[in-house]
């Protein structure tokens, strides 16, 4: 979440049934008569001038939705982060996936005068007068934003997050609505589930729309990385948090791409990074329990100029996702056969994740894993013969601003995606490439050159006989 000027807030949230809908019915006219239009216009058009036109009608189709989704906040905005999320997937143009992802830092503020009576309801009278608070928006998101606040007895300085008004309610009726909407915008690609990503919504919507949750998350990390100086998770005030409002320590950090950070010498920005890797390995392979949110605003920098151990600063913990057993134990297996090239390893580990039927051509399965190896890049020894040298500074370590991976990576899934063998991926694994993307994405900001083999053979165990 970004910082988000005032100017730029809106008045307030539609929190009827009626009007919400309302409000996404005339989006879904007006997705409509682009699509007329498009489709008068194809009549006359042929090949490359026809794909041409569809791109940019798909685009606009997108950049309406998002209008629409950005200014009512709630259950919409997931889908439309979703759809973005499954994107590349999909093969949807870059230009509506592009689109799509503003959806994730575009989102207006609500004015403060609109969101206060949640706060007094939720708090009450005595609990409120303890608190001083800005009514300016530190940052805004889908479901809620924070504000900064002081408590008038010590001093201690606070964030609180606090829920739009209505959205817990309309959960139901927005769904239903974007989902029409959607069948009839020609947006989606054939064969896309459109039930099963509404249902994937809900089902975050009921984690996410209970700060309760949030708060026993801070509170288990915090536990797991007790004692681990490098990084600050901040500190729950349960006295000042409920199901519709989080209360947290106000914790002082720079943003990662700031100017600062990027001055930093290499060896403290590799020290960043690793950090950020680690931890995701972390939470991936001994814990089960991943915060699936990769966006920049989530991560704040504390330098330490005197011994130079800087600490990233975790920040939200909303979207935190319990894997299951099986899941992981199948992907543990997908991540093994990539990183010792074992291609039938891998193939078995994909049926059983049923990316592939167990009767995948074998081309299927080469399209597969090669994708695969390109994720496990990064990870390779120093001095592995292939196509990673040119990603490596001379002492083998591996070279992240200067690669790039994510676009080979999403490149290859686009090419096994048109095998007919290929099945859409699991949804644990989309959330899961995501995260890692993002934290792949922070380390070539920070410009991070660092070995990161041993991070991950840790947990590989050894090549099959």
């Amino acid at each position: 979440m970004s910082q988000i000027s005032k100017e730029s807030a809106l008045q307030h949230v539609q929190s009827g049934a009626l009007s919400r809908g309302l409000g996404l019915v005339t989006t879904g006219m007006r997705m409509s008569a682009c699509l007329g239009s498009y489709s008068l216009e194809s009549l006359f058009t042929f090949g490359a001038q026809r794909q041409e036109r569809r791109r940019r009608m798909l685009t606009e189709q997108a950049r309406l939705l998002v209008d629409e989704l950005g200014r009512l906040k709630g259950s919409v905005m997931k889908i439309g982060q979703l759809l973005a999320l499954y994107g590349d997937y999909f093969l949807l143009p870059p230009e509506v996936v592009e689109v799509l992802r503003t959806l994730q830092s575009d989102s207006p503020p609500l004015a403060w005068s609109a969101l206060e009576p949640v706060l007094r309801t939720e708090l009450g009278e005595e609990r409120l007068a303890e608190l001083e608070i800005m009514p300016e928006s530190l940052a805004a998101a889908s479901l809620g934003q924070v504000h900064r606040a002081r408590r008038k007895r010590d001093g201690r300085e606070l964030c609180i997050k606090i829920q739009y008004p209505g959205i817990a309610e309309a959960v139901d009726s927005d769904l239903n609505t974007v989902g029409t909407m959607l069948m009839f915008s020609r947006m989606l690609p054939a064969g896309f589930n459109l039930q099963e990503l509404l249902a994937e919504v809900r089902g975050m919507l009921r984690q996410e729309v209970d700060y309760r949750q949030e708060l026993a998350s801070v509170q288990r990390f915090r536990e797991l990385l007790a004692g681990d100086d490098r990084y600050r998770i901040p500190e729950p005030f349960p006295e000042y948090s409920t199901q519709r409002v989080l209360t947290l320590s106000y914790e002082p950090g720079l943003p990662v791409e700031s100017m600062e950070i990027q001055a930093l010498d290499l060896s403290r920005r590799n020290r960043l990074g690793e950090a950020a890797l680690d931890l995701f390995l972390r939470e991936f392979f001994e814990w089960g329990l991943v915060q699936t949110d990769p966006h920049f605003g989530n991560y704040r920098v504390q330098l330490d100029p005197i011994t130079c151990k800087d600490r990233l600063v975790l920040l939200d913990f909303g979207a935190v996702r319990h894997f299951s057993d099986a899941f992981l134990q199948a992907y543990y297996e997908m991540v093994r056969g990539a990183f010792w090239k074992d291609r039938e390893r891998l193939r078995r580990a994909a049926v059983d994740l049923n990316f592939l039927p167990a009767s995948a051509s074998a081309s299927a399965a080469d399209h597969l894993a090669e994708m695969c190896y390109l994720i496990v890049e990064p990870f390779e020894a120093p001095g592995t013969e292939g196509r990673n040298s040119d990603w490596r500074n001379e002492r083998g370590e591996y070279r992240w601003g200067a690669s790039d991976l994510p676009k080979r990576v999403a490149q290859a899934a686009s090419q096994a995606s048109l095998s007919i063998s290929f099945r859409v991926p699991p949804k644990e694994f989309l959330f899961l490439h995501r995260k890692l993307g993002g934290v792949f994405v922070l380390l070539a900001e920070l410009n991070a050159e660092l070995d990161a083999h041993p991070l991950l053979r840790r947990y590989m165990g050894e090549p099959l006989r």
